[in-house]
């Protein structure tokens, strides 16, 4: 699991993805927000919704999955392919009829294209600034136009209240009977739909600071509720169980992400060491590598490997425990299975990179240039792969490519003067009409665009 930081926003900038309203306060105005990045949980959420995005009839592999480092409940879709999901909805959902509900839900969005709707009504959209900073990976500068601010907040509201980014009364029913409509389909049922908004229903008289951002932006109404409940009345399938492997999914992410969220005594107060079930054992193992307790963790993912031989996130945490043990060749042969297992996880193929490149070998740097090379396939918004590529050819001094992958990292972390610079060199140094040579007169152009549009 890979944390990557968004960087704080400008004072008084509401922090509005899509069309949904986050209220940075406290703590998380003074930090950013951070995403997490983890193949196994996003590919969890993958195998909940794409069922849904088939019923609604869009390109399941068009559509991005992001995980949000934050407590409160909310969910949210950005950029019309987005879709946001905090960790604290993931984690406060007591099995996975509920996310998949939220998911349908926020699918309707999509599919009844509200998002273009409400952003015809915005002029500067925050949400792009926002979009800039997941597409860099790590970083991007905020723009300092004060106009952003402005065009976010509507009649003069504040922060609190509910803004333009707000979906309508009208927009939330739409959703909803498009959610029930993709779940019948699938044929799931609709009664976690109604239990999340249930969780809801409590605060629907709170004041907006003790409210949850999802409360805020999907505002919720009886007719709502008693529409959900007629669907249930009525439905075939609302007594249908959640499959088994759905089952498991949640509860291996629930504690997979308990074990990495919440303090180790908590952690291991809530899965005990009597509890030999999968999930607690997982979580046991994360906590004591939080913890540094690394013979532990060893011991308890050793157990579970030896159980799962074929399961690549087990040999994955593996590798993760001995790399952040400053063990890396020992992590080595654990990241090498993961990927043999699962070829696509650029992330893990990234792990695996950075543990050979510490090893200052020249075999070892290129089986990482390698792994590197297929996993920016994957992941082209990555500037840590970029990075690392530029090491693995400097450790066989390509100096043009260096440059070339340096460039690209600078462009996806917003330092465009620095793209432009190391684009330039690049030029001097790779064959004219060269795919590389023509890739940094594409960077070159885009920070020397994006400068003259005041970005």
């Amino acid at each position: 699991m890979k944390r990557i930081r968004i960087p704080r926003l400008l004072p008084g900038l509401v922090a509005a993805v899509g069309v949904a309203l986050i209220t940075p306060t406290g703590e998380s105005r003074a930090s950013g927000i951070s995403l997490i990045h983890d193949t196994e949980i996003e590919n969890t959420i993958r195998l909940f919704a794409t069922p849904l995005f088939e019923a609604a009839g869009l390109e399941a592999a068009d559509i991005r999955i992001h995980i949000v480092k934050d407590a409160s409940l909310n969910a949210f879709v950005a950029g019309g392919q987005r879709l946001f999901i905090n960790t604290g909805l993931l984690m406060k959902t007591e099995h996975a009829g509920q996310i998949i509900g939220v998911i349908a839900h926020e699918t309707g969005h999509i599919a009844g294209g509200h998002l273009l709707r409400l952003q015809e009504k915005l002029r500067n959209s925050t949400a792009q600034t926002i979009l800039t900073y997941v597409l860099g990976g790590v970083a991007a500068v905020a723009s300092g136009n004060p106009g952003v601010a402005a065009a976010v907040i509507a009649g003069g509201a504040t922060i609190q209240q509910r803004t333009l980014l707000s979906y309508t009364r009208t927009m939330e029913q739409a959703a909803d009977q498009a959610a029930i409509d993709f779940l019948e389909e699938t044929g799931k049922s609709s009664v976690g739909l109604l239990e999340f908004l249930g969780t809801l229903s409590s605060q629907e008289f709170l004041t907006s600071d003790n409210q949850d951002p999802y409360i805020r932006s999907h505002p919720l109404t009886r007719d709502r509720m008693e529409f959900l409940r007629n669907i249930i009345k009525n439905s075939q399938f609302s007594d249908t169980p959640i499959a088994d492997d759905l089952k498991r999914a949640h509860d291996r992410m629930r504690a997979k992400l308990k074990g990495f969220l919440n303090p180790t005594g908590r952690t291991l107060r809530e899965f005990k060491s009597t509890d030999q079930r999968v999930p607690a054992r997982y979580a046991r193992a994360i906590a004591f590598k939080e913890s540094n307790q690394v013979e532990k963790s060893l011991a308890l993912i050793d157990g579970l490997i030896a159980q799962f031989p074929e399961d690549p996130f087990f040999h994955e945490l593996k590798g993760d425990i001995l790399q952040d043990a400053g063990r890396a060749a020992d992590s080595i042969p654990p990241y090498r299975t993961a990927v043999e297992i699962l070829p696509w996880a650029a992330l893990i193929r990234t792990n695996l990179a950075q543990s050979l490149l510490e090893l200052n070998d020249l075999d070892a740097s290129r089986e990482a240039l390698d792994n590197l090379l297929k996993a920016v396939r994957y992941e082209p918004e990555s500037a840590i792969i970029w990075r690392l590529m530029a090491k693995a050819y400097s450790n066989e001094d390509d100096q043009a490519n260096v440059m070339l992958s340096l460039a690209e990292a600078a462009l996806l972390s917003g330092k465009r003067d620095v793209a432009r610079y190391r684009a330039t060199r690049a030029l001097t140094l790779l064959p004219a009409g060269s795919a590389g040579w023509l890739r940094a007169q594409d960077i070159q152009n885009a920070s020397v665009k994006h400068e003259n549009e005041g970005g």
